[in-house]
């Protein structure tokens, strides 16, 4: 009698015990989808302080890495992510055309130095003009498209003056580095490894009202009117993240160096190219991307017109 007592209390117990385990569990999951260069997401992945932040609101976190931007928000659009991880300026507008319904929820300010045109440290080309005739490597659609396009026009020169070579980053670098193009526009963190392996020139960067080069987080529109209180958190801790970045250079390019492949100094330098400065999105703070729409237009790079001011700004409440 004493033995099932026992028992009966223990199983009471574990009962108890289970089920107040199953009532403190997370009941939803957040989707994020970031790429490997996502640097404030990357260091939330590695340091899991996003999941402890989520964690009292009984969320958790599933992490899907993608190749590249577009990508990462036809899937937010699809629903199969509900946040995405930093992308360039330029990718949102292709979504729009699209017709997806997504929602900006945040930027990180200007970085116009965070890409440029490089030449090679002998090549006889000096400005901006020198470019007529040349073979130029850039990633289509690319936020360096654009900062290409816009030094052309500064120059008085249109893209039909000049060679273009389609190159994905990595295919780009080879190509450059091997002297099979005059010019390259790439961005950080490969601006910086082939600027310190090759010495190579920059020609102009972003600089001068050129291209900002700004980087956006986005989500679905319907998850942002949902889980408004998840964006908060999420708005926070990139903020948090992206202060802590500029504030301990060294520790940042150690932990990011590991999660890269790339060696420490080079990531250091090349994050001080970016301002990692979170910020609220605003209408009028969305008026290079109209620039960036109404250029990429004109080359035929989008198929239908794009209103940037159409698309939804989520806006983090304030404590």
């Amino acid at each position: 009698m004493i033995h099932r007592t026992i028992m009966t209390t223990v199983a009471a117990i574990a009962i108890a015990s289970a089920s107040a385990a199953i009532a403190q569990a997370p009941s939803e999951q957040i989707r994020i989808g970031y790429q490997k260069s996502s640097t404030l997401t990357a260091i939330l992945k590695a340091n899991g302080e996003l999941e402890k932040a989520l964690a009292p609101l009984g969320v958790r976190v599933s992490w899907h890495e993608f190749t590249s931007g577009l990508p990462l928000l036809e899937a937010i659009n699809t629903g199969n992510v509900d946040f995405g991880a930093d992308v360039a300026d330029t990718v949102p507008l292709f979504a729009q055309a699209a017709g997806a319904r997504l929602a900006y929820v945040a930027e990180e300010a200007a970085s116009p130095s965070a890409q440029a045109i490089l030449v090679g440290a002998e090549s006889p080309i000096k400005t901006l003009a020198d470019l007529k005739g040349r073979k130029v490597a850039v990633t289509k659609g690319a936020g360096s498209h654009f900062l290409l396009l816009a030094a052309l026009a500064k120059s008085g020169l249109s893209f039909k003056d000049i060679s273009p070579a389609y190159l994905t980053p990595a295919d780009g670098r080879a190509a450059f580095t091997g002297g099979n193009v005059d010019a390259w526009v790439a961005w950080d963190p490969f601006l910086t490894s082939v600027q310190r392996q090759s010495k190579a020139r920059i020609l102009s960067d972003g600089s001068n009202g050129l291209a900002s080069y700004k980087r956006y987080y986005l989500s679905s529109a319907a998850y942002a009117d949902r889980r408004g209180d998840v964006l908060n958190v999420i708005f926070g801790k990139l903020d948090e993240t992206g202060k802590w970045v500029k504030a301990q250079p060294k520790d940042a390019a150690t932990l990011l160096a590991g999660l890269w492949g790339i060696d420490a100094a080079t990531v250091e330098e090349a994050n001080s190219h970016r301002s990692y400065r979170v910020g609220v999105v605003t209408a009028p703070g969305l008026s290079e991307q109209q620039r960036i729409a109404d250029a990429f237009f004109g080359e035929g790079l989008l198929p239908v017109k794009v209103n940037a001011g159409e698309a939804k700004i989520w806006t983090p409440k304030r404590d």
